[in-house]
């Protein structure tokens, strides 16, 4: 979904969200024409996951190769990403350590915020898991939230600690995170963790203030935003020429 513009979190909070559920399909990239696949064995790097300054690093941390990954959890098409595109990274890129991936959380309303403060919360380790529950389940919380009163949904787009607490019931978020093994008490306090939000929004701004980065999901490689890049589809083939076999059967990485 684009957006042109980080605006305020009061602001946000007003914005329609529209969405769609994502695709059940997933395209993959285990195949023999494929730059991406080698013949070296490969090991468990897409397990490796660190909190950054700004998200959190999926991955090989040495890898010569960065994608930062630029999402919001209110956007459909970030939600049809990671249906379609994580996985197969997970597959080709991060397992040998070929890469690594970095998630960063772009604040668009208050939906997102206390959602990316759930995401965030708790051992790093989990974090690949929860960003994904909460991506593959966006139909079903979406749902609620459209269906809800409208005097409910703005009460929620205020993004106190109060609304958040609220819309994380109400929506199951800390049902999910619960039945996931995480405490009741460690769950509402990321919800309320006030300093948190706020630390979230910055990170946003900073983001849009070095990368201007003009929709959801983007892409930053190496860097360098990649321009009129939105999805799985126009991602593959710049990574695909990234990887692109070198004359000498290794693999070249430079773009």
């Amino acid at each position: 979904m684009i957006l042109r513009s980080l605006r305020p979190l009061a602001a946000l909070g007003a914005a329609l969200i529209t969405l769609s559920t994502p695709v059940a399909g997933q395209q993959s990239l285990a195949n023999p024409g494929s730059d991406f696949v080698d013949d070296r064995p490969q090991g468990n790097w897409h397990a490796v996951i660190a909190r950054t300054e700004r998200g959190h690093l999926i991955g090989n941390p040495d890898a010569d190769t960065r994608l930062i990954e630029f999402i919001s959890y209110t956007c459909s098409h970030c939600a049809n990403f990671a249906v379609q595109g994580e996985p197969a990274l997970d597959l080709t890129l991060l397992m040998p350590g070929k890469i690594g991936v970095e998630v960063r959380p772009v604040i668009r309303n208050a939906l997102d915020l206390t959602i990316s403060l759930l995401a965030q919360c708790g051992d790093p380790a989990g974090f690949k898991d929860r960003h994904r529950a909460f991506m593959y389940s966006q139909g079903d919380w979406i749902a609620k939230y459209q269906n809800a009163p409208q005097s409910q949904q703005s009460a929620w787009a205020r993004g106190d600690k109060a609304s958040r607490m609220n819309a994380a019931n109400a929506l199951g978020f800390t049902d999910m995170l619960v039945k996931r093994g995480q405490s009741l008490s460690e769950v509402n306090a990321c919800v309320m963790d006030d300093a948190a939000a706020q630390q979230l929004v910055n990170n946003a701004a900073a983001d849009n203030a070095e990368f201007d980065v003009a929709g959801t999901p983007s892409f930053a490689l190496d860097g360098k935003l990649l321009e009129n890049v939105h999805n799985w589809d126009s991602l593959y083939p710049v990574l695909s020429a990234h990887f692109t076999p070198a004359p000498d059967g290794g693999l070249s990485t430079s773009g």
